[in-house]
């Protein structure tokens, strides 16, 4: 797997935003509502609410309704493939680490 795959690219543009990689951050420990994340981050109640939205359309976010509250789950599957999908980069790197291309 190469990193010129759009998936690979959807994914790391989600973690190239601060406020997205410290929501991603905060809901990796525990699953929190949206005014949960404001107090955690300063971000106002419409910037939560679009960053949520985009990591829900992703779908490295479920929501899961509570009573008045909505909470909001980090899916795993995300982080995880982006993970492999740079592990697989390095590998590649690695491999060709010792081999020039010839002029």
């Amino acid at each position: 797997m190469v990193l010129q795959d759009p998936a690979v690219d959807q994914a790391a543009s989600l973690l190239a935003d601060p406020l997205r990689m410290r929501i991603i951050s905060l809901l990796a420990r525990e699953p929190l509502c949206t005014c949960h994340l404001m107090a955690e981050t300063g971000a106002r109640q419409t910037t939560v609410s679009h960053h949520l939205r985009l990591l829900r359309d992703a779908g490295w976010v479920e929501p899961e309704p509570q009573g008045r509250f909505t909470y909001y789950h980090l899916r795993p599957e995300g982080l995880e493939f982006l993970a492999a999908s740079v592990a697989a980069l390095g590998e590649v790197a690695r491999e060709r680490l010792t081999r020039a291309r010839p002029c």
